[in-house]
């Protein structure tokens, strides 16, 4: 049975029965250092906004990581309120070729260490994560597609991830909304124009529950943002199950 919170959101972010919808976005997020996760969750709770969750074990500012037990009560409330998940990988590392047909390389930007996956290997660093969060929250709504880290693929990963039933989604043109870049070089208030003028029908929106590096959280713009596309008449709705090309 689906919860009636997580139903009502799901009514009132679908462009089917949304009146007056200028557009559907689908706003996605991405694990990462979690600092603003609770901030950004109470904006789209008020808000009305349903996304997409890809989630990967990532270590956090509290010094856990992100699919942990003691992450479960936040997973569990985004379940609730009908956010859906897929895979970002377990480890977060990056792909960085295709040696040899059949087999991906696969490395830590952290200094973890590099490996080549097989078919067999590939498909359970993709699938960890979310059977790892299907245990913390038995009900989520998971969809099979996958998205690597920094959107960064190769031929030989994405034809070795549709063997597993996976597809790559990444984002749109205009939907990097920039939560990851040097907030001295790219200050809030200028991503939030640009998010705002260049945020067309149909994008798919790439954020992070919050970003290490970043000096000026990103969050503290995100319920501004969301207030202006609202208002410029766009509905949000979580991805399909066959994803956007």
């Amino acid at each position: 049975m689906i919860p009636r919170r997580a139903l009502a959101a799901a009514l009132l972010s679908a462009p089917a029965l949304a009146q007056g919808c200028a557009g559907t976005l689908y706003l996605t997020i991405d694990t990462g250092w979690s600092r603003e996760a609770e901030m950004i969750a109470e904006v789209l709770r008020r808000r009305g906004v349903v996304a997409t969750l890809f989630v990967a074990n990532e270590r956090t500012h509290r010094g856990d990581r992100q699919l942990e037990e003691s992450w479960a009560p936040f997973w569990r409330a985004r379940a609730a309120e009908g956010h859906v998940f897929a895979s970002h990988t377990w480890r977060h590392w990056y792909f960085r070729g295709d040696p040899t047909p059949g087999r991906v390389r696969y490395a830590s930007r952290q200094g973890e260490g590099a490996e080549t996956l097989d078919g067999a290997a590939l498909c359970a660093e993709l699938l960890r994560p979310v059977e790892t969060l299907r245990q913390l929250v038995p009900g989520a709504r998971i969809l099979p597609l996958w998205r690597a880290p920094g959107g960064i693929v190769t031929p030989g990963a994405l034809r070795l991830a549709a063997a597993c039933g996976l597809r790559h989604q990444g984002w749109s043109r205009n939907g990097f909304l920039g939560d990851e870049l040097d907030s001295a070089v790219h200050p809030n208030d200028a991503l939030l124009r640009r998010g705002l003028a260049n945020t067309r029908p149909d994008e798919v929106l790439v954020m992070h529950w919050g970003v290490r590096s970043r000096r000026e959280p990103f969050g503290l713009v995100f319920d501004r943002l969301l207030e202006g596309l609202l208002g410029r008449g766009f509905c949000f709705a979580p991805l399909p199950e066959e994803g956007i090309a």
